[in-house]
């Protein structure tokens, strides 16, 4: 009898695995088709998500396009008064052609390269002289005529004009730039220095340029007067948001050796940023440039004014060339600025002035390649 009851049991425990493996088995079935469920759930949003993000693009879209058709509308672009044959016709006037074998037009750039020579607007051959005649004449160059600006003819003077703004207004953006940091002057007292930044911003620098003329006449001066006076705003600006974004730590490493207030700022704040405020007054330096093209349309000087003049004349191909000296300058500017910003990175290889400038032909090919 004990048998059977014990081979009962043993069967009945036997059972039991089976039993107990048929609910895991059922248990696992259900996981899979809950992950599986989840899954679809996933990509079912992802797809609901491509459709809004389409829907909202195309929207957009047309947004932007129904924005322009009414700007080209208020700006007469749609008007049938419009003379595009008449804009199409006058845009030669800016590109003289010369005709190769009676068949072959071409862009007469000799012209504009005789103008540029003639009116000396990248080169002044008086001023040069003294520089490229055997023996130079170096101390009348650099101390009699003060050459160094001079030499680049129009484009000198308007190079001038961006280069000493910028000077004359960096020492007071960074006065105020510091002092508009809520970290260095208490709230409310830096929105005086920020409120003065933002009335000179404003203020165009054309607008800028009319207010000083009556003070300084018309001429180079009251342009760059007008060149600071902008510095001020935008530099000082730049300099607020930099001085806003820096590390604690070594303002409070500073506090806690007992360091003076203007020491902490010194060697606390601004040794923090010195690399970033160099590259911004560069940047606004790139800027001011193109300022002083700009304002030198009202009288100003430099390549501004010659093109104001050539266009009161209608000489366009006259314009066309000015235009290209200005392009000249922009660029060189640029990058100039840019290798100087360039050296600032500490993750970049120095290079030598040599290397900087011998190399700039390949280093350009490189990138135009890329």
């Amino acid at each position: 009898m004990t048998e059977p009851n014990g081979g009962h049991d043993t069967n009945g425990e036997r059972s039991a695995v089976p039993d107990g493996g048929h609910a895991v088995a059922e248990g696992a079935e259900a996981t899979e088709v809950e992950r599986d469920e989840r899954l679809v759930e996933q990509f079912e949003n992802i797809r609901r998500t491509r459709r809004r993000r389409a829907v909202a693009g195309v929207a957009i879209l047309a947004s932007i396009v129904f924005i322009f058709v009414q700007g080209l509308n208020a700006t007469d672009l749609l008007d049938e008064d419009f003379q595009w044959e008449f804009f199409r016709t006058s845009l030669r006037n800016y590109f003289p052609t010369t005709w190769h074998f009676d068949l072959i037009p071409f862009i007469d750039v000799g012209r504009y390269f005789a103008y540029i020579r003639d009116e000396n607007l990248l080169y002044d051959p008086e001023i040069g002289g003294l520089l490229f005649s055997w023996p130079p004449q170096l101390y009348t160059f650099f101390f009699q005529e003060l050459g160094i600006f001079s030499i680049f003819g129009e484009a000198g003077i308007t190079l001038a004009m961006g280069v000493v703004g910028t000077i004359l207004g960096f020492p007071f953006a960074l006065l105020f730039g510091v002092l508009g940091s809520e970290r260095v002057t208490p709230f409310p007292f830096n929105f005086i220095f920020r409120g003065t930044m933002s009335f000179i911003r404003a203020i165009p620098a054309l607008v800028w340029t009319l207010i000083f003329i009556p003070l300084a006449g018309l001429g180079p001066a009251a342009a760059t007067l007008a060149i600071a006076f902008d510095t001020i705003g935008n530099l000082g600006r730049l300099f607020v948001d930099e001085l806003e974004e820096i590390a604690d730590g070594p303002i409070e490493a500073m506090e806690t050796t007992g360091a003076s207030r203007p020491q902490t700022i010194v060697f606390g704040m601004l040794s923090q940023v010195k690399s970033s405020f160099i590259a911004w007054t560069l940047y606004i330096l790139e800027i001011n440039v193109r300022i002083a093209v700009t304002v030198g349309v009202y009288g100003a000087g430099g390549l501004g004014q010659v093109v104001e003049v050539q266009q009161g004349l209608l000489r366009w191909s006259n314009v066309m060339a000015t235009l290209i000296c200005i392009f000249v300058l922009i660029i060189s500017v640029e990058l100039f600025s840019q290798r100087l910003r360039a050296r600032l990175r500490s993750d970049e290889e120095k290079m030598g002035w040599r290397e900087l400038i011998l190399g700039f032909p390949q280093r350009f090919g490189e990138s135009m390649l890329k």
